[in-house]
C-alpha cells in the first residue's frame, strides 16, 4: 500500500470512530478533524501554511501528507506574469530560460548538499552596498518552484526596505520586532508574498538594536520553530552585506549552509578567499555572481 492510501485509509478508520462515537453520544456536535489557523495578510498560519490541529482527544493520522500541506499554502494576491517580470522575479515559463535554469542549479546543488529534510540557507552579499535581497528572494522562489517543498524567506537585513517592492501583501512587523516584543505571535510576522508556496518575514523596523537582538535567546527561537514545524521547508535567511555588518557574523548560527553574492565589479578574488576564510566555517556552499 503506497503512502497516499494508507493515509487515505487512516483518516477513513478515523472517520468511522468518530460516527461511532456520536452514536454512542460520546462526541461533541463541535468537534472536527481539523482546523485552520490565520495569520498576517491572509486566513492562514505562522508559517504561509494552514497547520492541522488536532482537536483534544483525537488521533492524528500518523503520516506526513506533503502534498495536502503544500496545497494549502495561502497566496491571496498572486503576483501576474507580467508583474513578475516588472519585479525581475522568476517564474516558471520566463523567457529568459538560462536565469531560470540558473537558479534551477542553485537549488539542485544546495539540496544534494544538504541531504533529507528542511535545512536554512543565508544569503549574504559581499559587496559594498545593498542589492542582495532580490536574489536571495529569488532563491526562496526557486524551492518554491518546486511542488514537493515550500520556502520562506526571512529578511534579516533591518537597513533595507527593498522587500516591500516584491511581495503582494502589506507588511508591518518583522524579525526585530518579534524578538524585541513578546507580545507579538509567529503568526503576526509571516506574511504570504503574491509568490507561489512562498512566504515571507520581513526584517522590521529596531534597525539600530538589531546585533542585540539578533543575538538574544528569543531569536535562537523563533529560528528553531521555524526550521522545525515543517519538514517539507527551506529557508533563506538574507543578511545584511558579510564584509560591512556585524549581523551577518552573528547569523551564521542559525545556518546550515552559506552563499556569498557577488556583485558584477564591486568584488575581486583576494575579497573573495578573504570573505571565506574569515567566516572560519564548513557550511560556506558556494557563490552566486550578480549582473
Amino acid at each position: 500500500m503506497d503512502d497516499n492510501k494508507l493515509y487515505n485509509a487512516l483518516l477513513k478508520s478515523q472517520d468511522e470512530r468518530r460516527q461511532l462515537e456520536r452514536d454512542r453520544g460520546e462526541a461533541k456536535a463541535e468537534d472536527n478533524f481539523r482546523k485552520e489557523r490565520p495569520y498576517a495578510g491572509s486566513e492562514r498560519d505562522n508559517a504561509g501554511v494552514a497547520r492541522l490541529e488536532i482537536h483534544r482527544g483525537e488521533h492524528p493520522p500518523t503520516l506526513y501528507d506533503s502534498s495536502m500541506s503544500l496545497g494549502l499554502i495561502g497566496n491571496p494576491n498572486p503576483w501576474s506574469r507580467e508583474q513578475l517580470r516588472e519585479r525581475k522575479i522568476i517564474y516558471s515559463g520566463m523567457p529568459d530560460k538560462e536565469v531560470m535554469d540558473a537558479y534551477r542549479e542553485l537549488r539542485i546543488q544546495l539540496r544534494n548538499r544538504a541531504g533529507e529534510g528542511n535545512f536554512t540557507v543565508m544569503f549574504s552579499s559581499l559587496g559594498n552596498g545593498p542589492g542582495g535581497l532580490l536574489t536571495a528572494f529569488n532563491l526562496a522562489a526557486a524551492f518554491g518552484l518546486d511542488s514537493h517543498s515550500s520556502a520562506l524567506l526571512v529578511d534579516c537585513d533591518p537597513h533595507n526596505n527593498e522587500l516591500a517592492g516584491l511581495v503582494s501583501a502589506p507588511m508591518e512587523y518583522g524579525v526585530t520586532d518579534f524578538v524585541g516584543d513578546r507580545s507579538l505571535s509567529i503568526k503576526s510576522i509571516i506574511y504570504p508574498s503574491g509568490v507561489e508556496r512562498l512566504s515571507v518575514i520581513p526584517a522590521g523596523t529596531q534597525a539600530s538594536s538589531a546585533v542585540e537582538l539578533f543575538s538574544a535567546v528569543r531569536m535562537r527561537e523563533l529560528m528553531t520553530e521555524l526550521k522545525t514545524r515543517y519538514p517539507d521547508r527551506c529557508i533563506v535567511l538574507n543578511s545584511p552585506p558579510f564584509r560591512e555588518n556585524t549581523e551577518a557574523r552573528i547569523l551564521e548560527r542559525f545556518a546550515d549552509q552559506i552563499v556569498f553574492g557577488v556583485p558584477f565589479g564591486e568584488v575581486t578574488g583576494d575579497i573573495i578567499a578573504d570573505s571565506v576564510d574569515a567566516l572560519g566555517s564548513d557550511k560556506f556552499s558556494g557563490l552566486i555572481f550578480q549582473e
